[in-house]
């Protein structure tokens, strides 16, 4: 589900890929790519559920705006995975509800 070649941005060409963790499963993501393209290259396309119904939600605007794809990374939460870049190593988390920050062991 990668945009492989693109009109106006060209040919995506080889990258170099580097491994994050999303919810337990470890998967290659492409250097300078967000966390939900990555994401929707797997086809894991759910990024948290709704507080009051429990429902599902995911990628919808992909600017930054609606925070649909909000998600825990790296244990913080509401973190919007459309424009947020993979980065090595990261822990990527299904967000529930509001979402809540965990403890860091220093």
């Amino acid at each position: 589900m990668r945009v492989e070649k693109h009109p106006i941005l060209g040919d995506a060409g080889q990258r170099e890929t580097v491994n994050i963790t999303v919810d337990g499963r470890v998967i290659q993501a492409r250097k300078g790519e967000s966390i939900s393209a990555a994401m929707l290259a797997e086809k894991l396309r759910i990024c948290r559920h709704t507080t009051k119904s429990k429902e599902a939600r995911g990628l919808f605007c992909g600017i930054g705006q609606c925070t649909d794809c909000v998600m825990q990374v790296n244990g913080v939460p509401n973190v919007r995975t459309c424009i947020t870049e993979v980065q090595e190593g990261m822990t990527i988390c299904t967000q529930e509800g509001v979402g809540t920050w965990e403890a860091k062991d220093e």
